[in-house]
């Protein structure tokens, strides 16, 4: 997204729903009960400044959503919203509890071991299963270290100084 504002991705447009203009939205939120209240929201995509729009939820239709975006009061009014994203401004994100991250605040953190060590920066999230996987870039830029996001593992994250603290437990790094 173009702009200072830093912006939260809430959902996408997947396609027109109808001949009235309405459109089916796919939730990437944890929060999709934030829907039911929204009245206005950013649509955009990665290389335009978002827009403004109203919003109204219509229904709910498995894991999508049927919804009216703007003034679409066509199907071809609506799919040329197809593709393109629902955000919301950063400080509009829903509060999380203690101790719970946003993906993308984690996203360039430095990992330290309890030692001191630098391992390097989090580059990416995989989230596999029974818990999130932190895929890290080391500091020499050779492979990838992979972490399991568990207490026993996480020792502390500070998204002011941009750090996370580990406890290496035995076997999650390659001996050499």
């Amino acid at each position: 997204m173009k702009g200072s504002r830093a912006w939260v991705v809430i959902g996408e447009i997947t396609r027109p729903h109808g001949v009235r203009g309405a459109v089916k939205v796919l939730p990437h939120t944890d929060y999709p009960q934030r829907f039911d209240s929204l009245t206005e929201v950013y649509v955009g995509t990665d290389d335009a400044e978002p827009e403004l729009m109203s919003f109204s939820l219509l229904s709910k239709q498995r894991e999508q959503l049927i919804c009216r975006i703007g003034g679409a009061d066509s199907r071809d009014a609506a799919e040329k919203l197809r593709g393109k994203l629902l955000l919301v401004p950063r400080e509009e994100a829903v509060q999380l509890p203690p101790g719970y991250y946003y993906i993308f605040d984690l996203v360039g953190l430095a990992v330290h071991t309890e030692d001191g060590k630098c391992l390097g920066r989090l580059k990416e999230v995989l989230q596999p299963g029974a818990n999130d996987v932190y895929v890290v870039e080391p500091t020499d830029g050779e492979g990838e270290i992979l972490l399991p996001a568990i207490k026993d593992v996480v020792l502390d994250v500070d998204l002011r100084e941009g750090r996370m603290l580990v406890r290496l437990l035995p076997g999650l790094l390659e001996e050499q």
